[in-house]
C-alpha cells in the first residue's frame, strides 16, 4: 500500500498527464495562445485542488476516470485566476512558481487572453464528459461555475481589491478568503463527492472539511508571506505588505495566526470522521499543509 506522499505523487502525475492532453500544443495561426496557456498550466505547483477532488471522490466510492476531467477543469480555473491575479492591474507580480509571470513572458494582452482561454477550456472539458450520470454532471458543473464566479472566487477578488490600503475587520477578512481562496477548495471536494454519488450527509461533511481546510490554508499563506523565502515559495514574499493588504498576521499577530491555522486544521480533520478509515489520505494531507513551507 502506498503512503500519503506516494499516493499524492501518483495523483499529481495523472493530473499533469491529463492537463497536457486537454491543452495540447497547436500548429495554427493562434498557436501563441496555446503556448501561453500551457506555460502557466504546466508550470508545476501543488495541484491541491484537483488532488482534493480526486481523493474526496475516491473516499466516497467514485472512479478516478470519471472525476479526472473535472479535476483538470478546476486546475485550469485556478491557473487562469493566478494569471489574472498577477497582472499589473491586480497584484502586479513578476514571479510565479519560480518563473516569470505570464504577462512578463507573453505580454499583458496575451496573458489576459490565456486566462480567458483556460476558463473557457475548463467548461469545454466538463461539458464534453457527461459521465455515467448526466444529472450528477450537470450539478457538478453548476457547483464549479458558481464557486468561480461572483459569489465565489471572483467575488472574493473584488473584496480583496476594494480592501487594499484599508484596515478591514476579521469578519470581512474571513469572508474575503472564504470566497477568493476557499470557494474553489470547497467546490473541489463537493464536486468530487457529488460525482461519486455520495449521500447528502457525506456531501455536507466534505463541504465542512473543505471550508475549514480553505481557511487554514489561507492563514498559512499569510504566515508564509512574512516568514517564507522566495526560492521555496516560487513567488515574491512581502507582497501583502507591499499592496497594503490586511491579513491574518496583520490582524491577529503571528502567534495567534499560527494558533488559528492549527484550530481550523483540527476542525477540518474532525469533519472527516464520518468517513472512518477511508479519510486517511485527506487527514494526512491536511496535516502536511499545516507544516508546509511553500
Amino acid at each position: 500500500m502506498m503512503n500519503m506522499k506516494e499516493q499524492l505523487q501518483q495523483d499529481v502525475n495523472i493530473i499533469e498527464d491529463a492537463l497536457g492532453k486537454y491543452v495540447p500544443e497547436k500548429d495554427n495561426l493562434q498557436s501563441s495562445i496555446y503556448k501561453a496557456m500551457r506555460y502557466s498550466l504546466l508550470a508545476g505547483g501543488k495541484r491541491l485542488r484537483p488532488v482534493l477532488m480526486i481523493e474526496t471522490g475516491k473516499m466516497c466510492g467514485g472512479e478516478v476516470g470519471e472525476i479526472l476531467p473535472f479535476a483538470c477543469a478546476m486546475e485550469m480555473i485556478h491557473t487562469y485566476s493566478l494569471i489574472h491575479d498577477d497582472l499589473p492591474a491586480m497584484d502586479n507580480d513578476e514571479l510565479r512558481r519560480g518563473m516569470p509571470t505570464n504577462h512578463i513572458k507573453f505580454g499583458e494582452a496575451e496573458a489576459i487572453l490565456a486566462g480567458d482561454a483556460l476558463l473557457n477550456r475548463a467548461f469545454e472539458v466538463v461539458a464534453q464528459n457527461p459521465g455515467k450520470d448526466p444529472a450528477r454532471t450537470l450539478k457538478a458543473i453548476s457547483i464549479l461555475a458558481e464557486s468561480s464566479g461572483t459569489e465565489g472566487m471572483i467575488g472574493g477578488q473584488v473584496i480583496d481589491l476594494e480592501s487594499e490600503g484599508k484596515r478591514i475587520d476579521a469578519d470581512v477578512l474571513k469572508k474575503l478568503h472564504s470566497l477568493k481562496t476557499g470557494a474553489i477548495i470547497r467546490s473541489s471536494c463537493v464536486v468530487g463527492a457529488v460525482l461519486s454519488g455520495a449521500a447528502e450527509e457525506e456531501v455536507r461533511a466534505a463541504d465542512e472539511f473543505a471550508l475549514n481546510l480553505g481557511i487554514a490554508f489561507q492563514i498559512q499563506d499569510d504566515i508564509l508571506d512574512v516568514t517564507g523565502d522566495e526560492a521555496s515559495l516560487g513567488k515574491p514574499v512581502g507582497s501583502d505588505a507591499d499592496n497594503e493588504k490586511s491579513t491574518y498576521v496583520t490582524l491577529f499577530g503571528m502567534k495567534r495566526a499560527g494558533e488559528l491555522s492549527r484550530e481550523y486544521t483540527k476542525k477540518a480533520i474532525s469533519a472527516l470522521e464520518i468517513f472512518g478509515d477511508r479519510a486517511g489520505f485527506l487527514k494526512e494531507l491536511t496535516l502536511s499543509l499545516l507544516d508546509r513551507n511553500s
